[in-house]
């Protein structure tokens, strides 16, 4: 028998996706208590909350304790592209001390069930990738893309925790792009831009999947209990030019030859501040997901497909104010 969780601990929960979690978590109405601990405030009152300000780079033993926290979701993530060397390694440090901690204190205070949402980016974006990628499938990010390496190396300390820690459940949602009405963050501004660059007359598939979506599927998860890693996105693709058409970008077409050079000089000369060369893999390369596990596990029909998430964040947001 399942037993639902009464009290559930949301990291990063001021963050785009943290908000969307709480909003479907207290619509629900099924638990007891939310707590929610950020280094930032809460952008709307949410009921039944009890919320801390803190980095979770230090210990939160004592506010899982004092809640009967019995199941944690890990939203916690620096997502930003550091300008150098230096930057890119602290972040990263960042992001794994903060996982770290967050699990340690879960293990003293006897939480039953960790939830962390990973990317996508994790399989890397690769020329011989197949379509769909399975859960099976190798993860091969790209070192220089740290939003994805720093997911892959957070996936590690996981299943790490999760084998020396074996009365906790772990679960490890990949998702994909989550776009909706009140997305905007470091991803969103890397990816939709005035100008987009296509690689050599490439037109790879994207995923996208909605915001209330994914806030449906890690409520399912914690309610239920589900351990286990799965793959998150809304049926269908939209194609990259297609994608540029409906966020109004003007497209310039190069070969790679010419535009992984151009990209990362302008990146070096901060004459644009969203992407090394690295970044331009995802516009040339599938990176398409199965998500036939998550389906069986949850029996979850997603209410949204990529092509809906992606106009629902076109319609609702000025995507270039210059």
């Amino acid at each position: 028998m399942t037993t639902h969780p009464t009290a559930v601990a949301v990291t990063g929960a001021s963050g785009y996706i943290g908000t969307s979690l709480l909003r479907q978590l207290e619509e629900k109405g099924s638990l007891d208590k939310l707590v929610a601990i950020d280094s930032q405030p809460l952008p709307f009152p949410i009921h039944n909350i009890t919320a801390y300000r803190r980095n979770v780079t230090q210990p939160i033993d004592d506010a899982l304790l004092e809640h009967h926290v019995s199941t944690l979701v890990h939203l916690a993530f620096i997502s930003r592209r550091g300008r150098n060397r230096r930057e890119v390694n602290e972040i990263r440090e960042n992001n794994l001390t903060a996982l770290r901690t967050v699990l340690e204190s879960c293990a003293r205070a006897g939480v039953n069930h960790v939830v962390y949402v990973s990317s996508n980016t994790v399989y890397g974006a690769r020329p011989d990738n197949p379509v769909p990628l399975t859960i099976r499938s190798p993860l091969r990010p790209q070192t220089d893309f740290p939003y994805g390496y720093d997911n892959f190396l957070s996936e590690q300390a996981l299943q790490e925790f999760a084998e020396h820690q074996g009365g906790t459940k772990v679960t490890i949602l990949r998702s994909c792009m989550v776009l909706g009405p009140t997305a905007g963050n470091h991803l969103t501004q890397a990816f939709f831009r005035r100008w987009l660059l296509e690689v050599e007359n490439q037109n790879p598939p994207l995923q996208f999947v909605y915001e209330d979506d994914l806030a449906r599927v890690v409520d399912i998860v914690i309610q239920r209990g589900i351990p286990g890693i799965f793959n998150v996105a809304g049926d269908g693709v939209v194609f990259y030019r297609e994608m540029a058409k409906i966020i109004d970008s003007r497209m310039v077409s190069l070969p790679a030859f010419l535009a992984y050079p151009l990209v990362q000089l302008t990146w070096n000369l901060r004459i644009q501040r969203n992407s090394t060369a690295a970044g331009l893999n995802l516009a040339r390369y599938p990176i398409v997901v199965s998500t036939g596990t998550l389906k069986q596990a949850t029996g979850y029909k997603f209410w949204h497909t990529s092509m809906d998430a992606l106009t629902s964040y076109a319609n609702s947001n000025l995507l270039y104010k210059d």
